[in-house]
This record gives C-alpha cells, structure tokens and sequence, in this order.
C-alpha cells in the first residue's frame, strides 16, 4: 500500500474508535467496553486532562474528541484528498510548533503533514502535552507505518525542511525571526465575529452561544464580536444565551468573569451584563474571557468593506445570508478537513515546498 491510501487505513480506523468512544463515555452502559486498554487509556486522559490545564474541561475535550471522529470516516478523506496531487511530494521533515488554546488544535496541521507523507518534527504547548500524543500512539498501534513518522521534542528544532508556527502577534516575531529562512507558515492571533440583523430566531442566537461559548471562547474560531444593527433590542441576545449559564459554575471561567468586570466597573466602562457574560461597546476584536464586544452599524456594504479591510486579524464571520464563505450560527467549531486556519492551504503548501 501507499503512505497515501497507509494514512487514510489508518485514520478511518482512528475515526471509527474516536465516534465509538465518544459514544461509550457520554452513555450511561459503558460496562461492555471497561476492559478495553485504549478505552481505559484515553478515559484516563481525558479526567487527567483538567489537572494539567484547568481550561480543559472532561466535556470540552470529549467534544474536541467527537467532532475529530466525525471528520475522520472514508468518505471525508477520500474527498479531501482527492483534491491534491500527493504523488508530487518529496519527503521532508516539517516541524510544527502547536498551540494549546483548546484541545487537538494541532491536530490538523499534523494529519496534513502525514497525508502528504512527510514526516512531523512536533513541539507541543505547554498547555496542551498528552491529547495528541495519545492519538498518535492510537495510530501506531494500529499501523506499524507510522513509528518513527511523527516525533515529539522539548529540545530545541533542529533539521527540518519546513515549519508551522501558531503562536500570538508577539510569538509571530520571534518564529518569523527564527524560521524564517525556511519555508513556513506562521499564524498570529485572530479572532472571529458574528453578524446580526435582527431578525435571527431564537434558535439561531442560542446556537450563536455555542460559538461564543465553546473552549470557554478561547480559540480562533470563538466568536469574540458582535454587529449588531442601530435599532437592535440587546435583550433578545441576551435571552436567547440564558441556555448556556452553566459556564459561569465552572471555576476559571467565573474568576476571569468577576475579574473583568470589576476591572470594566472600577474604569467606569458602560458594560451589560447577564450574570455570566459581560457585553462591551468596543471597536476592537479579542474580547476578554467571559466578555463579548459589540459593535453597531448602519448599512451592511460598509460593514463588508470594514471586515474586509479587516480580513487579516478575522478567522471566521457568522451570519445568515451577509457574506459568501459565511458560517452557519453554531458551526464554527465544526470545521471541515478543508478549513484551513487563516485560508491557507496546508497541504498545497506542503506539497509544493520541496
């Protein structure tokens, strides 16, 4: 077999494990599958990843790990794949320098690295040190292929060909600096907004919470914004978020709500509030943990010159019927295989950096 269709065999199985774990963990008749070791195993983790970063909550990873299962079938593969010339590849070593916002958040630049059969030279965050090593031992055992594939360090990188840096707007300067005589992709800090009209429905806004509120809105693709139209009634917001109140029970979410607040009070900022979300009138895009910024506009075309001019510190905008390329309310942390972070292709970079 090819590293190609090797990689695929291998991920499809990792996909099928991934959905039947996530089902076995959120039912109440787990019994059958107890004495499974990668069931025990990744189990295990996922209770002990809470006490290695207080962020990593049992049900946003089990989360992260069901939406991975739900990506990696046959079906979405093949058709991501199918899209590339993975013949032309010259096998190298890329280095990939990961994040650790939210669980996997890596794991996609990994997958495009070994579907293309390179091999992964990776430093993990800090934040972020046993989920993806975990999948990746899943993999091994399951394809003897992939020993040696994928390494990981704590030492400084050394011989590589290529490089995938995420980091913050601070971070970018220094791996720019450091990397980049080699061909690289180095992303900063965006954020995501969403746009409203008025007219969404209840449903629709509720599962806008889930963009907002999703990692605790601590990645890319939180929505961290709101446009909200001159004449918008900001209490149908706030009705429609009440469904997700049960964030404000969780410890590091509620010290970094009762924190900002105090800081936007004792600065006599104008602030709404609903008890678990602090809404703040704000030009700007990286809203605070447990604060949503908002923005009105007057006429939809200069808010799609504005974002366009904007596009460089945006990751995702949601909305119905404003933008092409737009997400569906409730979706942005859904992304498919060919969601590339900052619309650059991965694999055609990786394809064609020889």
């Amino acid at each position: 077999m090819t590293h190609h269709n090797l990689t695929i065999e291998a991920f499809v199985k990792l996909g099928d494990f991934l959905r039947t774990f996530c089902e076995f963990i959120t039912s109440d008749n787990n019994s059958e599958h107890l004495n499974h070791k990668w069931t025990a195993r990744f189990k295990t983790e996922i209770e002990m990843a809470q006490h290695y970063n207080g962020w990593f909550s049992e049900e946003n990873c089990i989360h992260a790990f069901q939406e991975w299962g739900n990506l990696l079938t046959r079906e979405n593969l093949e058709a991501w794949c199918e899209n590339y010339n993975l013949t032309i590849n010259k096998e190298k070593v890329v280095a990939l320098i990961m994040a650790g916002n939210i669980p996997l958040v890596g794991f996609h630049d990994l997958l495009c690295v070994l579907v293309t059969g390179n091999k992964a030279l990776v430093k993990l965050s800090s934040n972020d040190q046993k989920l993806i090593p975990l999948l990746i031992d899943y993999v091994k055992s399951i394809e003897p292929y992939f020993e040696g594939r994928v390494t990981f360090t704590k030492e400084k990188l050394e011989h590589y060909d290529a490089v995938i840096a995420t980091g913050s707007n601070n971070t970018a300067r220094y791996f720019k600096y450091y990397f980049g005589k080699k061909p690289h992709i180095i992303r900063k800090n965006r954020n995501s907004v969403a746009v409203l009209n008025g007219k969404e429905s209840g449903e629709e806004l509720t599962a806008l919470g889930e963009d907002i509120f999703r990692y605790f809105g601590l990645g890319c693709r939180s929505v961290s914004k709101i446009f909200i139209p001159n004449d918008y009634n900001i209490d149908t917001f706030f009705k429609a978020m009440f469904p997700h109140n049960d964030i404000i029970n969780h410890n590091k979410y509620a010290n970094n709500y009762d924190y900002n607040k105090a800081v936007y009070l004792m600065s006599e900022f104008k602030i709404l509030d609903n008890g678990f979300l602090i809404l703040k009138e704000e030009k700007s895009y990286g809203s605070p943990i447990a604060s949503l910024f908002y923005e009105h506009y007057n006429n939809s075309e200069e808010l799609k010159a504005k974002l366009k001019l904007e596009e460089d510190n945006i990751q995702c905008i949601v909305s119905s019927g404003f933008i092409d390329n737009e997400i569906v309310f409730g979706q942005t942390q859904k992304p498919s295989l060919s969601d590339y972070a900052d619309g650059i292709d991965t694999v055609n970079f990786l394809l064609r950096t020889s």
